[in-house]
């Protein structure tokens, strides 16, 4: 029988776990004050990420979503974004929204209950964060849509990870981004488990990208962990798709070091050898021995960043403590131009239940 097509998914990788160049580097690797921005943004994410668990813990926000290990993928990516391109993420992403501009005490907000915090003073045209899973792939495909009708040079990005993709809103905005030929990014992060399911249970597929293949889009693997690997193929995928080239799917191999959630306990379905052997290939340390190989980054500095990070996330903690409770009555609002007589009543009795202080 004829062959009548071929596919194949690429892997892309330029440092290793020892923060060692496997091929040429692209051009940004060799800026310095680049390459240490990025780093410190990857740090701010990490510490940023550390202070939202003790607060939970301690009552003062409500279940979070840990980004650790996650650090690479969401600022390589964010890096190569525009601020006119539009941010479909889902509820992990924490380190793509800070660096396009969202503070962190509106981040703190939402994960507090007040959606007062997700009108963000940053990235005005961005999504708020999505809990209902793979639903921000159509909201992307959609953003996309609109931003080809208007002619502007912009690109929508989708961020998900693996269990989204075993989700039909997945295909359905993959399907429409191939049949329309959108200006979209799909980024999924394969950190390996959606919740406690790992990968080798939700698809029976060698790679997630491969996803791509059936509706016509370009699909490509690359190594999450890598922030050079990360961004190379971000900005590859962003001028694809703003140049009328079509969308694409990134399928960026990564890590969940922390549990899904603070609602989660993964000592129960993931053994400690796995975490370690993984915590040893952690973005964070393999862009630290890389800045000090090719830059002179010295543990002082490093020291001295990690001081500055932490003052910072605490001013954004104080902020947030301080922001005044929103009235009760703020969740009946801007539902009905004129308010059903049903909800006017709900409303009386919601006023009865005031609003509790943070923790």
């Amino acid at each position: 029988m004829p062959v009548v097509a071929k596919f194949e998914i690429t892997y892309t990788q330029f440092l290793d776990e020892h923060g060692k160049a496997q091929q040429e580097l692209p051009e940004f690797a060799a800026d310095a004050d680049e390459m240490a921005r990025m780093y410190r943004f990857m740090h701010l994410t990490r510490v940023f990420d550390r202070r939202c668990i003790n607060l939970q813990r301690t009552g003062q926000v409500n279940t979070i979503a840990s980004s650790h290990g996650h650090e690479a993928a969401h600022i390589g990516l964010a890096a190569a974004m525009r601020p006119e391109d539009v941010l479909a993420p889902s509820y992990r992403e924490h380190g793509a929204v800070i660096w396009r501009g969202v503070r962190m005490s509106q981040l703190l907000a939402v994960w507090g209950g007040d959606e007062r915090g997700h009108d963000w003073d940053g990235a005005r045209r961005d999504f708020p964060y999505c809990v209902p899973i793979a639903t921000q792939c159509l909201h992307a495909a959609g953003a996309a849509l609109a931003l080809k009708m208007r002619g502007e040079e912009a690109c929508a990005v989708a961020m998900c990870g693996d269990g989204a993709t075993s989700e039909g809103a997945f295909y359905e905005a993959l399907n429409a981004a191939g049949a329309m030929k959108l200006p979209v990014v799909f980024w999924v992060t394969n950190n390996r488990y959606a919740i406690s399911m790992p990968v080798e249970g939700q698809t029976g597929a060698e790679t997630l990208a491969q996803k791509a293949i059936a509706v016509g889009i370009h699909g490509e693997q690359v190594d999450g962990n890598d922030l050079i690997a990360v961004r190379n193929a971000a900005e590859t995928a962003l001028r694809r798709a703003r140049s009328g080239g079509g969308a694409s799917l990134v399928e960026a191999l990564s890590y969940r070091l922390g549990d899904h959630t603070t609602a989660d306990d993964a000592t129960r379905y993931r053994p400690d050898e796995e975490v370690e052997q993984a915590a040893r290939r952690a973005p964070l340390h393999r862009m630290k021995r890389f800045m000090q190989e090719r830059f002179g980054w010295t543990d002082e500095q490093e020291e001295a960043l990690i001081g500055e990070l932490e003052a910072e996330v605490e001013r954004e903690v104080e902020a947030y403590l301080a922001t005044p409770k929103p009235n009760i009555e703020d969740i009946f609002e801007h539902q009905f131009a004129n308010m059903p007589a049903a909800l006017k009543a709900q409303r009386e009795i919601a006023r009865r239940y005031p609003v509790p202080d943070h923790g």
